[in-house]
């Protein structure tokens, strides 16, 4: 992993930025598509037959659905097949083995074979932006994509493949023909690539060792030793997931293209309603502009968007992976949004903001813990030892760990909130903003490499999504 940091950093992107703007302006998107595949298939080469399969039935059925608008029945049959056989791939490769494992548990007498399938990288972000195409040309909210190198590009862009946002074509349809990169845009994508690097290799992964390190040492940690590890488990999926998609986001900012924002200092939130309108926004848009409105949304009666509700977060659980824990995280938030939508926001807009920042941080934190262990003893045992089981305070063992890195630990606070961006608004005077900018770059790609080539942890917490 960390040698393939290296190749990405030092020759795999200065290549293709280098073939990309030497391409004249017409073969951009060609150059660009062909650079994904090579980029995707890196690690997997049989499965960029996949995702063209998935490119080539959307866009077959954004031929058709063109073609035969005006036949109602023909063009709702071409629509759902589209929508099977996509739900259909990203089913048997993601769920398959947790489907049969279920089966084999409930039903143990029939012997069902559980099939090991490898997953995809990137399976769930290429199958719901495919999605996006085929459902908006089918509510012609959208035009059809008639250039299959256009709309293969669109599918397999390398700087969001992997770990979103998800890219919905409506957003980008425009720009996928007539972007005009510019310097100013480019030199921006640098600085929000390498902040998203920095997020991720100096906050995510020393975040990610201590959390390893308190949860290896089990009863040794004790009730503070658990909430401290739970806390950098908080921290580390936060830069982890956020520094990444501020990487994709620079990336696409250096190839002409602009992406929607995918975080907004989810922590900073005075409610579970708010953290979900900061966190993985694009996740939370498409399911709403894609499930849940067309469900009928909050029109219906207060019992039917219950329901709604419930239908949305079960789906955004099940969506982040094939394991019950993931599906108990996602009912988990779906109660807690429901009760807020009854009746906890108008109690919390009554009481002073602490009181929902501490309310909202809690069951934040919590909720990490259902997302962490697939394992359901584990997570018992561990949410035991969060409230004294094991005893309150950490071992002699855990103390010194810990206290090593609460320095790392408020660095981590302090960046999860606007508090620097702030300050930096507030500085007027433009060399003073130039030369932050450039030391900020410089200092950061330094840190970052010599962080990448002193450790050899540095996981990607998103592959299974």
């Amino acid at each position: 992993m960390v040698f393939s940091s290296f190749i990405f950093l030092f020759g795999f992107l200065p290549v293709v930025l280098a073939l990309y703007y030497i391409t004249p302006r017409r073969f951009r998107n060609l150059t660009l598509f062909v650079v994904d595949l090579v980029f995707y298939s890196w690690g997997e080469p049989m499965l960029v037959l996949l995702m063209m399969v998935s490119v080539l039935i959307n866009y077959i059925a954004g031929i058709l659905l063109g073609a035969r608008r005006q036949k109602k029945s023909l063009s709702r049959f071409i629509f759902v097949t589209a929508i099977i056989l996509n739900l259909g791939l990203l089913g048997f490769f993601k769920y398959v083995g947790f489907i049969g494992e279920t089966l084999q548990f409930v039903l143990p007498f029939l012997n069902i074979p559980i099939l090991e399938v490898s997953l995809p990288i990137g399976i769930s972000f290429y199958t719901f932006q495919t999605m996006s195409y085929t459902i908006d040309v089918y509510r012609n909210a959208v035009k059809v994509q008639k250039n299959f190198i256009d709309f293969g590009t669109y599918v397999s862009l390398f700087p969001q493949l992997i770990a979103g946002p998800i890219v919905r074509y409506a957003d980008v349809a425009e720009q996928l023909v007539h972007r005009r990169e510019n310097l100013q845009q480019f030199t921006d994508g640098v600085k929000l690539f390498l902040i998203g690097l920095a997020k991720k290799v100096l906050l995510a992964n020393q975040m990610g060792i201590l959390w390893d390190s308190i949860r290896k040492s089990g009863e040794a940690s004790g009730a503070l030793g658990a909430w401290v590890g739970i806390i950098a488990y908080t921290f580390q999926i936060y830069f982890d997931f956020s520094g990444y998609s501020d990487m994709a986001i620079g990336l696409g900012k250096m190839f002409g293209f602009e992406f929607v924002k995918n975080f907004d200092y989810p922590y900073i939130s005075k409610s579970i309603t708010e953290f979900w309108r900061r966190w993985h926004i694009s996740l939370g848009t498409w399911f709403r502009e894609y499930v849940y409105i067309p469900l009928g949304g909050n029109r219906k009666g207060l019992g039917r968007q219950i329901i709604n509700m419930s239908v949305v977060w079960f789906l955004t659980g099940l969506w982040h992976g094939a394991s019950w824990n993931f599906i108990l995280w996602g009912v988990y938030f779906g109660i807690l949004l429901i009760i807020e939508k009854t009746f906890m926001l108008k109690v919390l807009k009554k009481l002073p903001a602490i009181f929902g920042h501490i309310y909202a941080l809690i069951f934040i934190v919590l909720g990490w813990v259902l997302f962490y262990f697939e394992d359901m003893n584990e997570m018992g045992s561990f949410v035991a030892r969060l409230f004294g089981a094991d005893g309150w305070m950490m071992s002699s063992d855990v103390t010194p760990t810990v206290l090593a890195y609460v320095p790392l630990l408020v660095i981590a606070l302090l960046v999860s909130t606007p508090l620097f961006t702030t300050i930096y608004h507030k500085i007027k005077w433009q060399p003073m903003q130039l030369m932050i900018d450039n030391v900020g770059c410089v200092l950061s790609l330094l840190l970052c490499t010599a962080s990448l080539a002193s450790s050899s942890y540095n996981p990607f917490l998103y592959f299974k999504f």
